[in-house]
């Protein structure tokens, strides 16, 4: 071998060695911004459940009081039926309609806010790794070899 080749094969080195390099950087690069996406999508989807309790927490409350509107008004309405008096109930009726009008719609908000983010898993940050795994296998592997189709949590995986 001649000084020529070995300076050569060592620049060949230094180069792939320099290339290696930078695709590591760039995984690592790539990695933690898939970190951060998922954080993100999780923490998103905790806000919204935690809106979904406090506002189904509410509702609770609105039920609870009408609850007590209505046996108050009742409780009026029998004294009224059996016995002559003013009609008081319906003060204590209406209230109660509009408290149980209250927590309907705070009920509605609830569920909406709970199912939209439950469960908390990061969608889009798996989307992202599917499609990085499947780009890297596919650079690594031969142009003709077809790449496996994988499946999104929402799809059923087939049984054979």
């Amino acid at each position: 071998m001649s000084a020529g080749e070995d300076q050569r094969r060592e620049a060949s080195l230094k180069t792939v060695v320099e290339n290696l390099a930078a695709v590591t950087e760039r995984t690592q690069h790539i990695v933690r911004d898939e970190i951060e996406l998922a954080k993100a999508e999780v923490a998103e989807k905790v806000t919204s459940l935690g809106r979904g309790a406090a506002v189904g927490a509410a509702a609770g409350v609105f039920i609870a009081l009408g609850g007590l509107f209505f046996l108050h008004g009742v409780a009026f309405f029998f004294y009224w039926a059996f016995f002559d008096s003013n009609q008081i109930f319906w003060g204590y009726f209406i209230t109660a309609a509009l408290l149980f009008l209250l927590a309907a719609i705070g009920g509605l908000l609830a569920y909406k806010w709970v199912k939209r983010g439950a469960p908390p898993v990061p969608d889009q940050a798996i989307a992202e790794a599917r499609l990085l795994r499947e780009s890297v296998s596919a650079t690594g592997a031969e142009k003709d070899a077809p790449v496996a189709p994988t499946t999104t949590p929402d799809e059923p995986q087939e049984r054979s």
